[in-house]
């Protein structure tokens, strides 16, 4: 699936989409079904080897880290309707120097490199970004810190880019999952008893799926959501506001 040159299918990409069991995914599937042809990336040949077949997704490589290989896929595109910004990090070793600077590296200077590389195109379609904060935008984490920093940062990005680039008619927003299943959560969810603790927080009773998630973004791409720039909503079944 390349875009057809002049063509009037609504097209986005969205970074660290490759992966089955992943938000990105699932907002590439929900997109799709709502006209788009979707671009998924993932880290390795690996990760893109897991995409399931589908006639309006493609998966790619990409580094986000790499500018270079970022401004090569955003130049190559000749429409642009909605980027979803989904790759990201977290290491349990972010208290080493090494460690705490790659999780900045994917998830913050990572997001503003994509987001830099589809202003042109995002300005000529009115188009659509939605980056990805987490509940940890919030409050914070004993065991990531960089992952709990990045995700401010994410949310507060969010806000500069929407009032930088509202005269270029790209709405910028996000969403902060909440305990999300996804391949990148695994090690939680293999905790039962943490488990029971976090659904006993949750006003909603139970933990999210990646489709909780990936609807909301396609919300976000979509003409209704036209009047709405530099908001963060949470997808989180009421953790947040469950002291």
């Amino acid at each position: 699936m390349a875009p057809i040159e002049g063509s009037l299918t609504k097209q986005a990409v969205i970074t660290g989409g490759a992966h089955p069991r992943g938000i990105g995914f699932a907002a590439a599937l929900k997109l799709a079904e709502s006209g788009f042809d979707v671009i998924v990336t993932g880290i390795s040949d690996n990760e893109v080897a897991l995409t399931p077949d589908h006639p309006r997704i493609r998966a790619v490589v990409l580094d986000v880290t790499d500018d270079a290989a970022v401004k090569t896929l955003f130049e190559g595109l000749d429409r642009l309707d909605a980027l979803v910004t989904c790759a990201g990090t977290s290491s349990v070793e972010e208290y080493e120097e090494a460690d705490f600077l790659r999780t900045l590296n994917v998830n913050v200077a990572g997001t503003m490199r994509c987001c830099t590389a589809a202003r042109k195109l995002l300005a000529e379609t009115k188009g659509a970004i939605v980056n990805i904060g987490s509940v940890y935008a919030t409050f914070g984490s004993p065991v990531v810190p960089a992952y709990t920093a990045s995700k401010g940062a994410v949310v507060q990005l969010t806000k500069s880019l929407a009032v930088a680039w509202g005269g270029d008619g790209i709405n910028v927003n996000a969403i902060s999952p909440g305990w999300i299943q996804t391949n990148m959560a695994r090690g939680v969810f293999e905790n039962r008893d943490y488990v029971a603790q976090l659904i006993s927080r949750t006003p909603l009773g139970r933990v999210g799926v990646a489709a909780d998630c990936g609807d909301v973004i396609a919300f976000l791409c979509s003409p209704e959501a036209r009047f709405v720039t530099g908001v963060t909503i949470p997808v989180d079944g009421g953790y947040i506001v469950s002291g």
